[in-house]
């Protein structure tokens, strides 16, 4: 049966909710709070849940415009990967290569501190370990898989597996692969699971979460609402993508847009086809890059990123996406899998991720004003934001460890470009990159020089 686009649902959030939840109650006034976490994603929720772990007395406010996660934590692709949110060449250079190391191993560690959280508190989040594949299917792109594993065991991630065409197909039989790599370093998800299984752990444990509570201000010992204003010594920004709503930070992080489809549940005998046993999450190294991963329920999900940016870093309506967006990642997905032709698609929709100017997220607290953030993470965060919240909490309680000392620790990176210049550029990136990519499917074997030049052009490490 061929696909009819006119069943496929466009938005409602993103498929990983079957309907949104019911929201719980807004801020009902004015409140006082040792800590005020603004955002209640992957990112709000781990730090709430740390801090109230390591002193239970903290009085922590969570605030929320419309449900925990309603944003990126509930839209992504459900890679809980030790992929880091930043620019580890450029890092190095500016803090020392053994630092961004370290970095990179406590990102792969905190996969394992997810897994283990999940399992202690009873969070089912469909969790897999299966890692990474990631593939190549023409020789430009086999060139790039080999530079990048090759960065893979430079920057410390051991256990990272160079694959052949034929040995990567043993995994998942995707159409015309030349050459992969496996990385143990990631476990398929469903994210949203694990967004709604964290707000009511924290909730348990005595942390207040105000949902349909937007936060139109943040300034030294307060977070605004409509509703009301939370009081408190440190207030922490856990916005990501959303930041740009903020008054002052417009310019701060780029809102970058990433669609996915879903299929509908796909019959056993394709299953034997394809493989996939292993519930490895799957990439490749095109410009235009895909991710997916086999879900719980036994479709496919995939995503990448057709309209990357909104003029004036404006974002969607409830995940909804272009219709020519659902056809473009249907097309991905049959050129890939040809096995699933014939498998109508689901569901399509979009969320938005922050992107900081040199592509690095960070994390902060400034001690004389008591605000702190972390985010812009890049596409990256589902990990980061369990390493981020662990941060936070050592920086809010003044404890010096490993992780305070890693790379990201305070690292900003400068403004974008004001309009209509930071629309122009990304559109033009972009577009740069979908004809490098058709370049290269004919046969070139190098990067097109196209690629090259947007990179450059965007400060974006390659």
């Amino acid at each position: 049966m061929a696909t009819d686009r006119g069943q496929v649902r466009n938005g409602e959030v993103s498929h990983w909710f079957a309907e949104p939840p019911a929201p719980r109650p807004r801020l009902p006034g004015d409140r006082d709070a040792d800590v005020c976490i603004v955002g209640a994603g992957y990112t709000g929720l781990w730090t709430a849940y740390y801090l109230k772990r390591a002193d239970p007395s903290l009085r922590i406010a969570v605030l929320e415009s419309r449900f925990a996660g309603y944003g990126a934590s509930g839209r992504n692709g459900g890679w809980l990967s030790g992929l880091v949110p930043g620019d580890r060449a450029g890092l190095a250079r500016q803090y020392g290569a053994q630092r961004v190391v370290a970095w990179q191993r406590a990102l792969n560690d905190a996969v394992d501190e997810v897994i283990a959280v999940a399992a202690r508190e009873g969070i089912d989040a469909g969790i897999v370990k299966g890692g990474t594949l990631e593939i190549a299917r023409n020789p430009a792109q086999a060139a790039r898989l080999a530079a990048a594993f090759d960065d893979e065991l430079r920057w410390g991630n051991d256990g990272v597996t160079r694959l052949t065409g034929d040995q990567a197909a043993q995994r998942i039989r995707f159409d015309g692969m030349l050459s992969a790599y496996h990385t143990p370093h990631c476990a398929r998800i469903q994210p949203a699971r694990l967004a709604r299984g964290l707000a009511d752990v924290v909730e348990r444990l005595g942390v207040d979460v105000y949902e349909q509570s937007a936060v139109t201000g943040i300034a030294a010992g307060r977070a605004d609402t409509a509703h009301g204003t939370v009081r408190a010594g440190t207030v922490l920004r856990a916005t990501e993508g959303f930041t740009a709503r903020m008054r002052g930070l417009r310019r701060r992080w780029l809102p970058m847009n990433s669609s996915m489809i879903a299929t509908e549940p796909i019959p056993e005998r394709i299953w034997d086809e394809i493989g996939w046993e292993g519930r490895e999450t799957a990439g490749d190294t095109a410009h235009g890059f895909f991710y997916a991963q086999r879900t719980v329920d036994d479709r496919i999900a995939i995503g990448g990123r057709s309209v990357p940016y909104r003029y004036a870093s404006r974002t969607d309506v409830d995940g909804r996406v272009p219709s020519r967006t659902i056809a473009r990642l249907t097309e991905v997905l049959h050129a890939i899998l040809p096995q699933v032709r014939d498998v109508p698609v689901a569901h399509g929709w979009c969320g938005v991720l922050a992107v900081p100017r040199d592509w690095s997220a960070g994390v902060g607290l400034d001690r004389s004003t008591g605000l702190g953030w972390a985010g812009g993470y890049v596409g990256h965060g589902v990990t980061a934001a369990n390493l981020a919240g662990r941060t936070l909490a050592d920086l809010v309680l003044r404890h010096d460890t490993d992780r305070t000392a890693l790379p990201w620790v305070g690292h900003r990176a400068g403004d974008w470009e004001p309009e209509p210049l930071r629309w122009l550029g990304v559109r033009g990136l972009y577009t740069a990159y979908q004809l490098a990519d058709r370049h290269e499917a004919h046969g070139r074997a190098a990067t097109s020089p196209l690629a090259v030049l947007a990179d450059r052009i965007a400060g974006r490490p390659h």
